[in-house]
């Protein structure tokens, strides 16, 4: 697969040879398939089945979908669902593939429906300060073009350069900026939703309010494809602030930077921006961008205000953290704003495995501290590594455990000890009164522990919902609930 680009993957199509084994009720799919698109929309090779089965995910076991399909138009993912209905062939939809959850594994039997190539910006009404985009749409060229107007898409998932608005629908994404302005959801006013009988349904409103009947927009966003595929999105933008302030905070250790979180809330100013990076996170900046950030400190705050009160609320920002023990920098920094770039920017070096794992437990901000505390004497009890990154402001943590240099032969019980530790995590985050996944959804990997989160009649009532959008289960099977 080497030097072979996705553009390069995408224009390939179904050969007249099938490959050995396929049924001959398969082939009569893909070739009502290819009759309903145009050629390039469909693709069976290896290569691009094996890339395009799974998101960036623990993979449990490997699906490769019958097919790739790519809509260009609402109608094409009309058509691609009514084959898979008549043909009761299971639908896994898929932006970016930047999701981290397992969202858009392929499951057996399924085709995947990429709706990269749906990536137009529809709409953009600088007066009503809205947007409509389809799903395919990059959240950073939606804040692009936002920001010629003065107005930006306030969500920026750390993905926010690679992943699409579809994706962060699906999953109710959140980012660094959620603190003050809220998640996907708190900008989504309307959806155009492909249900599973191929017809298009519309929800919500052009408003910023509206109340009349169920709000369907709501329940669609974060149901991660289980209940219809959204092929266009109507967003409520926000002011881009005219000023920006951003402060560093140097701590000796984690538990006092989480501790710093509190008392800025304490003082009543409400950041834009508040993340927290640990020591093993520090040392990992260091190594890829020659800095020097473990030398001064064990942990790093990083706090930005914005809008026209940003410089009296980073004054008060600063007095706090630096009656707390913090090291801060006391004016205009260059390089507290490089540092947001690069947890803004970054989705981590490595990628998910079986000794290594991320997680997105959000607990109550109050329990930031005793979580940490937690966390870090769970590393030690389990002896495997620890390093955290969190979006401190809301309370979601990103921890991450891993192993380093395992020989199965020599330290068998080295997955136990990995899975103990991340089982023990999540019973320890839900008894502090917090949730399995903050902004990543559940997909497919933390099915296991919704059951921990959510009592049986909760289960059964989604279950219902479910059953009623998508009798037939063709809807991203297996995922989210």
């Amino acid at each position: 697969m080497a030097g072979t680009t996705q553009e390069s993957i995408k224009d390939r199509t179904l050969g007249s040879d099938q490959p050995p084994g396929r049924s001959a009720e398969n082939v009569n799919f893909l070739e009502t398939l290819k009759r309903a698109l145009q050629p390039g929309q469909v693709a069976d090779d290896e290569e691009t089945l094996t890339i395009y089965s799974a998101d960036q995910g623990p993979l449990l076991e490997r699906h490769l979908p019958l097919a790739v399909v790519w809509a260009d138009s609402v109608e094409d993912v009309q058509n691609i669902v009514r084959a898979c209905a008549e043909h009761e062939v299971p639908i896994v939809p898929r932006g970016a593939g930047t999701g981290v959850s397992g969202g858009a594994h392929a499951t057996r039997g399924c085709i995947v429906l990429s709706l990269e190539r749906m990536n137009r910006i529809l709409d953009l009404d600088p007066d009503d300060e809205t947007a409509v985009v389809e799903p395919g749409v990059i959240n950073a060229e939606l804040n692009a073009a936002a920001a010629e107007h003065g107005l930006m898409y306030a969500p920026d998932p750390a993905s926010y350069k690679m992943s699409t608005i579809g994706g962060n629908v699906a999953t109710n994404a959140g980012g660094l900026r959620c603190a003050k302005y809220g998640v996907t959801r708190d900008s989504v006013l309307a959806l155009d939703v492909v249900l599973a009988d191929g017809s298009l349904l519309h929800t919500g409103h052009q408003t910023f309010k509206g109340v009349a009947g169920y709000d369907l927009t709501a329940l669609l966003v974060g149901s991660e494809g289980t209940l219809g595929i959204v092929v266009g999105i109507t967003v409520r933008l926000k002011y881009l602030p005219r000023e920006v302030h951003t402060i560093a905070a140097f701590y000796q250790d984690f538990r006092s930077a989480a501790a710093g979180v509190l008392a800025v809330g304490k003082a009543r100013v409400q950041p834009a921006i508040m993340e927290l990076l640990d020591n093993g996170t520090l040392v990992q900046l260091d190594e890829l961008n020659g800095s020097d950030l473990q030398t001064r400190g064990k942990s790093l705050l990083l706090v930005q205000t914005d809008g026209f009160g940003a410089a009296a609320e980073a004054a008060v920002v600063r007095q706090v953290l630096s009656d707390g023990g913090a090291t801060v920098t006391m004016e205009a920094s260059e390089e507290a704003e490089m540092l947001v770039e690069l947890r803004r920017n970054s989705r981590g070096v490595e990628v998910d495995d079986e000794f290594r794992v991320g997680e997105d437990i959000a607990v109550p901000r109050s329990k930031l501290v005793d979580f940490v505390a937690a966390l870090e004497a769970m590393a030690e009890r389990h002896q495997v590594r620890l390093k955290v990154v969190a979006h401190a402001g809301d309370g979601n943590l990103h921890p991450t455990f891993w192993l380093d240099r395992v020989d199965p032969a020599t330290d068998s019980d080295a997955l136990v000890r990995l899975n103990d530790a991340l089982d023990e995590s999540i019973r320890v985050g839900l008894k502090m009164g917090g949730t399995i996944t903050g902004e990543h959804g559940v997909g497919q990997y933390k099915l296991r522990w919704l059951g921990l989160e959510q009592p049986e009649p909760v289960r059964e009532l989604q279950r219902r919902i479910k059953e009623l959008f998508d009798p037939a289960e063709i809807l991203n099977p297996g995922k989210a609930i």
